[in-house]
């Protein structure tokens, strides 16, 4: 069954992380995806290793596997009149240019939007950048890392500095380049329905640290509501208790009662009825101001069994709660394994699956992330 964007054609001038995450999700809807190359390199990810899969003869690198799966590869040396005028015919044909080059990079080749539109006015050019289009960043290269600190991210994440351990920590994955890959598929899908209704095309300005402030979500609205920028605190949730990763007697698990009836059925499981209707901790509010000493209280509980006993005692009182795995434990899981999250691409080649699912339209997997230039031959007979 074809995918919802079957017959969308896209060229991906991305390389790296945020942009091909967009132009994968764009392959996995079903769009035909041809990522452009340079010869001989390719994207910088194909060197990000290892680990390595072993294709055949060939070795293809575990991240570069990340965010290509679903895409035909062609290679073009855009500083060449020939490379450009390839890839100004790949545009003609184009709904949708995804790519994250530096502000004003491919003007001078003249693959910039100005450029594209005047060849085909219906297009919807994605720019992804560091710091966005304009502003006085707007020429910064910005890398994951970097913008996790300047947004705010880094400041919030991790063990206050008075604890072992303290300071600042990154996520454990690019999660700014990751958002900003799918605020742009977002407003790639937004625009590709405005053009449906008036034809028009349009460009769009998607920016890693306006997306790193985004999606500090509720962090930010405190902030802006009360004018105190928030600490870091660890596993713990600022505005919600318990809700946190506690110790057991054999490892760690994550307690998270989000409301006053699930903290009552966790006292009540854990043998401490007791506890629930203390004035202190009988609603949230209260349990937030008397996190020092509910805590403690807490911590002391869990020690006395088992993570998997706790799971199954608390599970029974529907009582949110869960293990801290590594990943040879997720893809294990029952649960996981249930809703297809590994793949095997090519009955070979493994992946983590597209979360979407659509009933009348379900997401296919057949395409593994192609080798440097497969399909430049291919490609080039399309466009004759």
């Amino acid at each position: 069954m074809a995918g919802p964007l079957e017959g969308i054609k896209v060229l991906d001038l991305s390389r790296v992380l945020a942009g091909p995450w967009a132009a994968q999700t764009l392959a996995d809807l079903g769009a035909d995806v041809v990522k452009v190359e340079r010869p001989g390199a390719g994207d910088d990810t194909r060197q990000w290793g290892p680990p390595y899969f072993k294709d055949g003869n060939r070795e293809i690198s575990a991240y570069f596997m990340t965010a290509n799966r679903g895409k035909r590869s062609v290679t073009a040396d855009m500083r060449t009149p020939e490379g450009q005028e390839f890839i100004k015919k790949l545009a003609a044909r184009a709904d949708i240019v995804v790519e994250n080059f530096k502000v004003g990079g491919l003007e001078k080749y003249g693959l910039d939007y100005t450029s594209l539109k005047a060849i085909n006015p219906g297009l919807i050019y994605c720019s992804i950048t560091g710091f966005g289009q304009t502003g006085p960043y707007a020429k910064r290269a910005g890398y994951d890392l970097i913008i996790q600190a300047m947004g705010g991210l880094m400041s919030i994440t991790g063990e206050p500095d008075d604890v072992p351990g303290g300071g600042p920590q990154r996520a454990g994955v690019a999660v700014s380049d990751l958002f900003t890959g799918l605020y742009s598929t977002i407003g790639i899908l937004g625009a590709l329905h405005h053009r449906n209704v008036s034809g028009e095309g349009q460009h769009i300005d998607v920016a890693l640290l306006d997306t790193q402030v985004a999606m500090l979500a509720n962090q930010a609205s405190s902030y802006l509501v009360s004018g105190t920028p928030p600490e870091r605190q660890g596993n713990s949730h600022p505005s919600i208790v318990p809700y946190q990763s506690f110790a057991t007697k054999d490892g760690h698990m994550i307690l998270a009662a989000g409301n006053d009836s699930q903290f009552k059925h966790f006292c009540e499981a854990a043998g401490m009825p007791d506890l629930a209707s203390d004035e202190r901790y009988s609603t949230n509010p209260n349990r937030v101001a008397h996190r020092a000493e509910l805590v403690p209280i807490v911590a002391s509980i869990m020690k006395g069994k088992t993570t998997e006993e706790w799971i199954t005692v608390l599970e029974g009182v529907g009582v949110p709660c869960g293990a801290i795995n590594k990943l040879d434990a997720v893809f294990a899981n029952e649960q996981v394994k249930a809703r297809g999250v590994e793949l095997l691409l090519e009955d070979k080649m493994p992946s983590v699956a597209n979360p979407i699912k659509m009933s009348g339209t379900p997401l296919e997997f057949t395409k593994a992330p192609p080798h440097l230039g497969a399909d430049t031959e291919d490609v080039m007979k399309e466009l004759g």
